[in-house]
């Protein structure tokens, strides 16, 4: 029988992560930059759960969008840190008569049958690059990849992930609305 040696841990040791090992640019393959359901779980909230504990806990987390799903699991829609800003709990209020904390996810999400994805075999022969130019000029932060092949939900585009791997700041502003012209007067 052989005992290996057991050492300490050294102050100056530095904890890795994978993306550490492989440095990536713009012209490196979308998959690069891809969450595959198939290998990881999906952020998911529950469509009738309050939507303020829903921001709390997207926070927390440090998610910016979460798939919605119903209490089969099944996909209803998604939503985002944006889509759980004031101006859309405001709406809530005037068309729902609904108070603050009796908004619920489904109020605020944007339903399955309104998000626009990606099919995993296009995705498959881009390049990081070609995603960054879609996400840009579609106004989109997340893209939801479809495998229309096998009928799947496969999994997720994030612009903030594709930034921290590629290490650039990356600019995608949506279109100024009637109602962020009206907040810009009103301060």
């Amino acid at each position: 029988m052989k005992v290996l040696t057991l050492h300490p841990v050294e102050n100056h040791y530095h904890l890795v992560h994978p993306e550490e090992f492989h440095h990536l640019t713009a012209d490196d393959s979308a998959l690069a930059v891809f969450t595959d359901f198939k290998k990881h779980i999906p952020q998911s909230v529950m469509y009738d759960l309050p939507a303020i504990h829903a921001e709390s806990q997207m926070r927390k987390a440090h998610v910016r969008m979460q798939v919605v799903v119903d209490h089969d699991g099944e996909l209803v829609g998604a939503i985002s840190l944006n889509d759980l800003g004031e101006q859309n709990f405001i709406q809530a209020f005037q068309q729902e008569g609904l108070k603050r904390d009796e908004v619920r996810v489904k109020d605020l999400m944007i339903p399955k049958n309104k998000l626009q994805t990606l099919d995993y075999s296009e995705l498959s022969n881009a390049n990081i690059q070609n995603i960054l130019d879609t996400l840009q000029q579609n106004y989109q932060q997340h893209c939801l990849v479809t495998d229309s092949s096998q009928g799947q939900i496969r999994g997720l585009i994030s612009a903030a992930d594709i930034a921290r791997r590629l290490h650039i700041a990356i600019e995608i502003e949506k279109p100024t609305s009637f109602y962020d012209i009206c907040m810009a007067i009103r301060h």
